[in-house]
């Protein structure tokens, strides 16, 4: 008789936390579905403030018109957004990504003038450490990029030989913004040809 109501017992719980067990699933499912679309909006309202934030001006629409292009150093593609105005190219913005941060991934928006000098740059994702390596979407670290052209300004920290200020206590992350923002350039760099060729 207890034999029974032991069994029974354990079947009722089996077949209560199947439908648990279900019902939290189809409602995650449900408000994921939900949020889909506000977490979308959400990036590109992101991607278009930093886009104004590190381009010349411009009037055409660089989100419709960006380039993406795979390059082995990068786990995602890198994305390539033409500025122009009056259909003139003034500039360009590229994204850059390292891995190597203290706490992972560093990404950045890198706005170019035509001639390849940094017009800006903005942060786009980082988990580094706060008060540390979150410095570098301040000014001050900022400041030090603009209108230096990766072609004769070396990109590496200056405790590698390299220009860049280092962010006190911040190595680590300074490299991977140096490194993630090199990236960027050498992609400009390597878009610029190939639009020389087309042109030719």
């Amino acid at each position: 008789m207890t034999l029974k109501k032991k069994e029974s017992t354990l079947v009722n719980m089996v077949v209560a936390l199947f439908v648990i067990t279900m019902a939290a699933g189809l409602s995650l499912g449900f408000v994921n579905d939900l949020t889909l679309e506000p977490k979308a909006r959400a990036r590109l309202a992101k991607k278009v403030k930093a886009l104004n934030a590190v381009l010349p001006q411009y009037d055409n629409n660089p989100v419709s018109e960006v380039l993406r292009f795979k390059i082995e150093e990068a786990k995602d593609s890198i994305e390539f957004y033409p500025a122009l105005k009056d259909s003139v190219i003034v500039g360009a913005a590229v994204t850059g990504a390292s891995e190597k941060g203290y706490s992972g991934l560093v990404k950045l928006m890198v706005g170019f003038e035509l001639d390849g000098s940094i017009k800006n740059i903005a942060v786009l994702e980082q988990k580094e450490t706060p008060g540390l390596g979150t410095k570098m979407k301040g000014e001050k670290f900022l400041r030090q990029f603009r209108g230096k052209n990766p072609a004769t300004f070396d990109l590496k920290v200056k405790k590698d030989g390299g220009e860049v200020d280092a962010l006190a206590g911040a190595t680590i992350s300074t490299r991977a913004f140096s490194e993630a923002t090199q990236q960027a350039y050498d992609v400009y760099k390597e878009v610029n040809k190939m639009e020389i060729k087309s042109d030719n």
